[in-house]
């Protein structure tokens, strides 16, 4: 029998859509078209129109002895060219963001090659080659794991997930790096993602409705899919988490679990 890769348990709204965004083969829905070159300009790595800046020759200059691994592994174009590495963090909200920290982790993880990432609280590290991270970066700030109001792009200082939403329904910023724009009743960035001021004001879309953002989301929380009303979640990661607990400290209460 061939072999059927899993991804997440569950019949509840949170678990069908952590099962779809890990999914290499579900295609993400894309809700806006931000230009390349102003998210490079909120990444703040590089000038937009500046050449990448590279730590090691192309690889095909290079004279690295044989491999087999190499010779199995197809390099991804940054590496190719010899791309130095940098980075993207996302902040997401509990309230109700489309995605959250640790689910990025895993849909990079099964989505992306040549990538490093990292999960804290409330934010998501990736890093990458520069030229495939821009293109990740664009993919992921386009399509509907992102919300203007409640994913942050932050670089520094990145707390704020957990406060209270402010009039507008925007996810707290201590460098209020993206702001309300009453003229054109969206969100812009006015500093790039390690809180540098911008030489232009960039708007990236409307926060979505509240109705919206539950279909969307993968969040269990108890004003919404408590984890606990969908048994086949409840039967696997609330009993592994049991039992790592009684493992740790109770381990002789372990049998029969």
């Amino acid at each position: 029998m061939a072999y059927k890769r899993q991804f997440y348990p569950g019949d509840s709204v949170p678990a069908k859509n952590r099962r779809r965004y890990m999914d290499p083969k579900q295609s993400l829905k894309k809700l806006r078209d931000i230009p390349m070159d102003d998210v490079v300009r909120i990444m703040g790595h590089r000038d937009v129109g500046s050449e990448y800046k590279s730590i090691h020759p192309p690889l095909e200059e290079g004279k690295e002895p044989d491999c087999p691994i190499r010779a199995l592994v197809t390099p991804i174009e940054g590496a190719k060219k010899g791309d130095r590495v940098r980075y993207v963090q996302f902040t997401d909200s509990v309230y109700f963001a489309p995605i959250s920290p640790y689910q990025r982790a895993w849909m990079y993880l099964s989505r992306y090659r040549g990538i490093d990432t990292g999960t804290l609280s409330g934010r998501q590290i990736i890093e990458m080659r520069e030229r495939d991270l821009e293109k990740l970066a664009k993919e992921m700030i386009d399509n509907e794991t992102f919300d203007p109001a409640l994913t942050g792009i932050r670089g520094a200082t990145v707390h704020g997930h957990a406060c209270r939403l402010d009039e507008h329904g925007l996810m707290f910023d201590a460098w209020q790096r993206y702001v309300w724009d009453d003229k054109l009743k969206q969100v812009v960035y006015v500093k790039d993602q390690v809180a540098l001021p911008l030489d232009k004001r960039i708007p990236v879309g409307k926060p979505a409705k509240t109705e919206d953002l539950k279909k969307r989301t993968t969040i269990f929380r108890v004003d919404g899919v408590d984890m606990r009303d969908d048994k086949e979640v409840t039967m696997y990661g609330l009993r592994i988490h049991k039992l790592r607990t009684l493992g740790g400290y109770q381990c002789y209460n372990v049998k029969g679990e």
